[in-house]
């Protein structure tokens, strides 16, 4: 694994284990899957998404995205990838199509692999809002889809270029908390 990489990975597993120690019967829920990503006229950035269910309504969440997993495979697409935390907040709850919004927060690299790129800027922080729908497919597998936008994004001069304002997601996540059945 890649130096740059091991944060997000990092990040996953320490969370993991800070929200399953004290996990009490099925109130809680830890949401853990895949994240297909496409910023609008831009890359597909895929990766892991993990989501904690703090009561019926607040849920919070850690995130690797990268363009490694997505366009950037077999091709010239440069390489950027994405940590952020969130914190979303599901209407409707007992309810089976659930709306949220979420606001995320993080840090956004991009890999331009050439020296001749040195002089541009390739860093940020990320600030972004989502608004979409959760529905439980079959328990515990779990859907959202969502639209967001990025609040810090740049043109190359001030910012990273490839850091577009709209983007949409999809992700399918497993409850790993739910017990099978006997």
């Amino acid at each position: 694994m890649k130096r740059n990489m091991m944060p997000g990975a990092m990040l996953l597993v320490l969370l993991f284990f800070f929200f399953t120690r004290h996990v009490h019967a099925q109130k809680q829920s830890l949401d853990i899957g895949v994240r297909f990503q496409k910023a609008l006229d831009m890359y597909y950035e895929n990766g892991l998404t993990a989501q904690y269910k703090l009561t019926e309504r607040w849920v919070l969440g850690a995130n690797y995205i990268s363009s490694r997993l997505g366009s950037a495979i077999g091709s010239n697409a440069i390489k950027q990838d994405n940590w952020f935390v969130s914190g979303a907040y599901m209407f409707r709850p007992q309810r089976k199509l659930q709306p949220l919004v979420r606001a995320n927060f993080g840090f956004f690299r991009a890999d331009y692999e050439a020296d001749v790129f040195n002089a541009l800027p390739n860093t940020s922080a990320l600030a972004s809002v989502e608004t979409g729908l959760t529905y439980p497919i079959t328990p515990p597998l779990k859907v959202t889809g969502s639209v967001g936008y990025n609040a810090i994004t740049g043109d190359g001069t001030k910012g990273p270029g490839t850091l577009f304002p709209i983007f949409y997601q999809l992700s399918f996540t497993w409850n790993v908390f739910t017990k099978p059945a006997p």
